[in-house]
């Protein structure tokens, strides 16, 4: 049992529905008791930093998702938004606090100099930076769907699983220990998102 966490914000069945396609049995839920009844955990989201977070505060998710993700170390798959508010902090719209459980920072794109425009939308290239089991059976380099105007800093660059590039290299997969997260949307991704999503759920985390 997969729970895709529900904290109001878009996107949650068309996660589901993926994760569906290659096996999984899912449930969306903002339910405590369906977070600790999961084997494992997907945080999406699309949108703005402070809002998520504030929703997941309101749900009176935080401590449920750090005793089963901290705590018990169920594996979770972060995605875009999701992956940002387990940063330390964001400046989007200000500085705000996220979860803290990765070291890094969210920043907006600096394009400076460039034809660029933010939003990053579209296909780009994703770079393993070493062997995974999240991209087996993608090849050294796989395209991905991505939407974003922020991406995580990561003060520690052997969480970095992964990066592309847009105008600068940016942080496209972390992975430390039991969580998996990526800036780029698996689920709006075809074949190579569903392969990724495959094998988050036969991971041994």
């Amino acid at each position: 049992m997969i729970t895709v966490v529900d904290y109001g914000v878009g996107n949650l069945r068309s996660v589901a529905k993926a994760l569906e396609a290659v096996g999984a049995e899912v449930r969306v839920s903002s339910r405590a008791e369906d977070l600790r009844q999961a084997e494992r955990l997907v945080l999406p989201g699309v949108g703005a930093f402070a809002p998520g977070m504030a929703n997941l505060k309101a749900a009176g998710l935080v401590d449920v998702l750090t005793e089963e993700v901290r705590d018990r170390g169920k594996p979770l798959l972060a995605i875009c938004l999701g992956q940002q508010l387990l940063a330390r902090e964001s400046e989007e719209d200000g500085l705000h606090a996220g979860l803290g459980w990765l070291p890094g920072r969210v920043v907006e794109f600096d394009l400076r100099g460039t034809s660029l425009k933010v939003p990053h939308m579209g296909w780009n290239e994703v770079l393993p930076q070493e062997e995974s089991p999240f991209f087996e059976g993608l090849g050294p380099a796989s395209n991905f769907y991505f939407v974003h105007s922020y991406h995580v800093v990561c003060d520690d660059p052997q969480m970095v699983l992964a990066t592309a590039r847009y105008g600068i290299t940016f942080t496209a997969a972390l992975c430390h220990e039991n969580i998996f997260a990526t800036q780029f949307h698996p689920e709006k991704s075809q074949e190579n998102g569903l392969r990724l999503l495959r094998n988050f759920v036969s991971w041994k985390a």
